[in-house]
């Protein structure tokens, strides 16, 4: 994320994790924001951290980020939030990365020039790993 998305994002990150007594610890390269994991409770959508919607476009369109999609675990007992700062000058201002994508299904329609995002598989309890993208019909 560009240096000014990025300080706004984190900042209110981590009032929401503050809140849900999530308590930070020091940072561990490449990341900024880490957290102390023993008093995050594991979900089936990962972590149970404060979920980040993207809102894109619209009021129906939202791709939530789950904290399977947030964190990482960088160590024992320390989660950190996988976002790095892309500096003053990024080529583009937001670049969603590997870890944001993990078992999300994307749909790219290029004709319309659209998006079709399904947010995390795991709360429907399967993954992209196995995934029936047959169809019965």
């Amino acid at each position: 994320m560009e240096s000014s998305i990025y300080q706004a994002f984190t900042s209110a990150y981590i009032r929401e994790a503050a809140a849900r007594n999530i308590r930070r610890v020091a940072r561990v390269a490449p990341f900024d924001v880490c957290f102390r994991s023993t008093n995050i409770v594991g979900t089936r959508v990962g972590p149970s951290v404060p979920f980040i919607d993207l809102v894109l476009q619209g009021q129906n369109a939202v791709w939530t980020i789950t904290g399977s999609n947030s964190m990482v675990q960088v160590k024992n007992n320390v989660l950190c939030l996988g976002f790095l700062d892309g500096g003053l000058n990024p080529r583009t201002s937001i670049v969603i990365g590997g870890k944001q994508l993990e078992d999300n299904l994307l749909q790219f329609d290029l004709a319309s020039s659209r998006l079709g995002f399904s947010s995390t598989l795991l709360g429907r309890q399967t993954t992209c790993a196995n995934f029936n993208f047959t169809s019965t019909a």
